[in-house]
Formats: structure tokens, C-alpha cells, sequence
């Protein structure tokens, strides 16, 4: 195959490593069929981190439950071999999720030597496990310990194209499998460890007949693989890329083109996904981390980031510095580590026990609710008033889990919400598993629990066919009506 090679980018932003370096580019021959194809979805497939685009939506007229436990509407659980923030992904009639074992499923324990990642298939059915690959860590891996151990080596959501499944993990490198089992390619995409040793989390995604790989902590570098060989077609490198921990999205521009969108520490930046060509940034929250994921409606962009972040609202298209002409709103929004949920032109997001909701045309808060204990009546039959700067004073996070929820940022929950059938699901480190009406005004509709058990539900669930699969540190559970 013919290559050549781009020249380098550099932009004018306010973060100094906002040099983006251009890698191996393909023949015009492989651009011409590069997004010829497209997905092969069965039934709602949810195939990668947060489903359909990363928009954590749904679109399905299936009745979704509103209360269930570990004695009601829970259709299976099957245990699983290891712990894992990665989220499961529901492609056909069969649901996939990562986990590992051998080393660090509690502090201290084991020999890195043992670390293993694992990648399993259940029926989507009745959880009979189908299929199991595991894989060997490239060693030196991180310490277990300290926020690192608040989630580990298992959280980045493999994605599939209907066709075969991928996993990225870490520096141990992204693996191609079909959907049978069968080991197909793997790739190495760098062997960094991150400096602040919280770990990476970036999960890939299929754009066209392209596998885009961020490789955060392993080598700053965003990777656009072919997803037949695993081959690099094009790579970026940018320092940026070591404080993110979320996962791109697809965009369509103004003109019709195709833009890939990710938020970075200080900016949110777009790349063509066929070359890597970086195309533009707006300026957003004042933070040298960027934790959480952008959503996208209608040609625009949310960035609704924590810490020291805010909310953003941003339309696509242009070039370089596009900050005063694209920014559509900025609040003073917080919203920890979850990405919101947009639904019916409104955002929903969750942090230290409050549930919140902008306009999403404006930014203007709509509601913020304390959210109910599990066992109490639901906020809008008890009158609930709306959370006050007591309640975002005390910035409580999911409690329970692996480690009793404690640690790194206040034991804060990882989870984002998800949402169908005019609902909002929400589940704390604990295992609360909050049910909110997806409306302009707070209603709690339910507060569920599938365990007793201390286990650390970080992942977000997989919606598909009226189901919902929720994995925990232990555990996957499939509930349903």
C-alpha cells in the first residue's frame, strides 16, 4: 500500500501542547472506500461505550422497568471472573464485557506477573457464557493502589462493528476478535504508564472501516487502525492527550462532513476521521484534566466536564481557533465524572448525590434534586425540596464498592446515566440504582438495588430490548419486564 505522509499542525491554542503531529496517512485508493460501510446493527445493538454515538439514548418503544431487585424483573446474573469499570456492549444476541484477574483485585495482592485481561461473551438470553479470551499484561503495569485502584485495569468499553468485537487494553495493546471467539489481529498503540497514576479509560470506537484508538496515558497519540488488519493509517500525537479519560464521538459539520470530537484538558478539539487531520478547538473548562465524554445533537456539542470544568455548548465546523464564533452557551456547570444524558433538548447529569437539569438550547438550569436513599419513598410523592448549598457542601459519592467507595476525589460514583422509554438511569458506586423521570421537573421514580453485597458498580449500563445489563465488580445482571 502506498503512504505519505501530512504536515504538521500546529495550532495557536492556549495549551502549549496543543502540537498535533500527523502520522502514516493511506492511499487515496483506501479513502475512497474508507466510510463506504457502516455498522451491522441486530435488533438495538448498544455496540460501544454509551451506545449510538456515545449518546448513553436509546430509541425504542420496548417498555423499560421501573422497579426491580435481586428477587424482581432481574432475568439473569452470571458471575464474573474479575473486577472492571468497562461497560458491556450488546451486539446481536450476544453481550460482551471486560474484566481482569490475577493481580490487584485487592490492595496490595498478587504478582503483576498474573495480570490477566479478560474479554467474555454471554448470551444475551439467559447469560450462558459463550465465549472467553484472555490476555496477558505487558509488564511493567501501574501499582495497584491509590486512585489507581479506584478502577483499575479493565475501563476501557470494547466496541464492535457487528462483525467482530475490539478491546483496547492499554499498554497491553487493542485485540480484534470475531464474534465467534476467533483471535483476529492485535496492536500495540504504546507502552507509557500515566504520571499521575490514575490509569487510562479512553475506549475505541469504529468509524467506517477505521478502529480510532486514544491512547492517553500509553502514548499520547490518537490512532486510526484499519479494522481488518489492525494497520495504522493514520496517527496523532499530542500532549493534551495525557489528561484525558473519555471517549470521542462523530459529528456532522455544516458542510456535511464528518468530524471527530473529544474534549482534552482547557479545549475540546475536532479531527477529520479519515485522515486525523486536526480541524478546530474552543476554549472550555480551565482544567488540566478532562474526565468525562462530549454528546453531540443537531450539530452540537456538550462539554459539561468536573473539577475545575463547566458546561459548553459548541457547533461544529470551521477552523482553528473557532471559540468566539461557535460557543453557543457557557454555565458554571459541574458534573464530576459521568457524561450527561441529552433527551428531549434537555441534559441530565449526576454528581455527589444531585441530580441536575439544563436547557440544553440555553444552559439555563431547569432543576437540581438531592436524590433519594434506596428503601425511601420516591422525591416527588415526599416533597423533596430542590438540593441547596448544604447538599452540594456535602459532595457524597456512591459509598460501598471494592474498596467501601472511598478514595481518589471524595469515593465520587464513575458511572453516567442512560436513558429510554422517557427515563433516566443512574447507578452510584453502591449499587443505588436511580430511576428519574426524563422531564424539566425532578421525579424520582425509583431507587433499586440488585445486591446486598459490598460490589462497585462504576460501569454504565447497556440498554437493548427492553433490557437492561449492569455489571458490577463481581457481577453482570440482565433486568427486564
Amino acid at each position: 500500500m502506498f503512504f505519505t505522509r501530512d504536515f504538521i499542525v500546529r495550532s495557536t491554542s492556549r495549551y502549549a501542547s496543543n502540537t498535533v503531529e500527523c502520522g502514516i496517512l493511506a492511499g487515496s485508493l483506501f479513502f475512497a472506500s474508507l466510510f463506504s460501510g457502516s455498522p451491522v446493527a441486530r435488533g438495538e445493538d448498544w455496540m460501544r461505550f454509551r451506545g449510538d454515538n456515545g449518546s448513553g439514548v436509546v430509541q425504542s418503544s420496548k417498555a423499560l422497568p421501573v422497579e426491580f431487585s435481586d428477587t424482581k424483573n432481574l432475568q439473569w446474573k452470571v458471575d464474573l471472573p474479575g473486577p472492571g469499570h468497562s461497560c458491556p456492549i450488546v451486539v446481536g444476541d450476544k453481550v460482551l464485557v471486560t474484566c481482569w484477574s490475577g493481580y490487584g483485585t485487592s490492595e496490595g495482592e498478587g504478582d503483576q506477573a498474573a495480570l490477566k485481561r479478560h474479554l467474555i461473551c454471554f448470551s444475551k438470553s439467559d447469560g450462558q457464557k459463550l465465549w472467553e479470551q484472555t490476555v496477558a499484561a505487558r509488564l511493567p503495569e501501574d501499582q495497584y493502589g491509590g486512585m489507581f485502584a479506584e478502577h483499575g485495569y479493565a475501563s476501557h468499553t470494547p466496541v464492535s462493528d457487528g462483525e467482530s468485537v475490539y478491546a483496547f487494553f492499554g499498554k497491553s495493546g487493542v485485540h480484534a476478535y470475531s464474534l465467534d471467539g476467533k483471535p483476529l489481529w492485535q496492536a500495540m498503540v504504546g507502552d507509557g504508564l500515566d504520571p499521575r497514576r490514575w490509569g487510562s479509560s479512553c475506549s475505541p470506537i469504529v468509524v467506517g472501516d477505521l478502529v480510532i484508538v486514544l491512547a492517553s496515558a500509553e502514548s499520547q497519540t490518537l490512532y486510526g487502525l484499519n479494522k481488518k488488519t489492525g494497520e495504522v493509517v493514520w496517527k496523532k500525537d499530542a500532549e493534551g492527550f495525557a489528561g484525558t479519560w473519555g471517549t470521542p464521538i462523530v459529528v456532522e459539520n455544516p458542510q456535511g462532513e464528518k468530524e471527530l470530537v473529544v474534549g482534552v484538558p482547557y479545549e475540546v478539539w475536532s479531527f477529520a476521521p479519515e485522515s486525523g487531520k486536526f480541524r478546530w478547538y474552543v476554549s472550555v473548562a480551565d482544567s488540566d484534566s478532562y474526565c468525562s465524554s462530549v454528546i453531540a445533537d443537531q450539530g452540537v456539542v456538550y462539554s459539561v466536564e468536573g473539577r475545575n470544568g463547566g458546561g459548553y455548548a459548541m457547533r461544529t465546523g470551521g477552523s482553528g481557533d473557532v471559540t468566539k464564533s461557535n460557543l453557543v452557551w457557557e454555565k458554571p456547570l459541574r458534573n464530576r465524572i459521568g457524561t450527561p444524558v441529552l433527551v428531549d433538548g434537555k441534559l441530565f447529569y449526576f454528581g455527589g448525590r444531585i441530580a441536575k437539569c439544563v436547557d440544553a438550547k440555553t444552559g439555563q438550569e431547569l432543576f437540581e434534586a438531592r436524590l433519594p436513599q434506596a428503601g425511601s419513598a420516591p422525591a416527588a410523592q415526599a416533597g423533596a425540596a430542590q438540593a441547596g448549598a448544604g447538599a452540594r457542601g456535602q459532595g457524597q459519592g456512591g459509598g460501598g464498592g471494592r474498596r467501601g467507595g472511598g478514595g481518589g476525589m471524595g469515593g465520587q460514583d464513575y458511572s453516567s446515566p442512560v436513558a429510554g422509554d422517557g427515563k433516566i438511569y443512574f447507578v452510584t458506586r453502591s449499587g443505588d440504582i436511580h430511576v428519574i423521570k426524563a422531564s424539566d421537573k425532578f421525579e424520582s421514580l425509583a431507587v433499586n438495588r440488585l445486591t446486598d453485597q459490598p460490589e462497585d458498580f462504576s460501569a454504565s449500563p447497556a440498554i437493548s430490548d427492553g433490557r437492561l445489563y449492569i455489571r458490577s465488580s463481581q457481577r453482570l445482571y440482565c433486568v427486564g419486564q
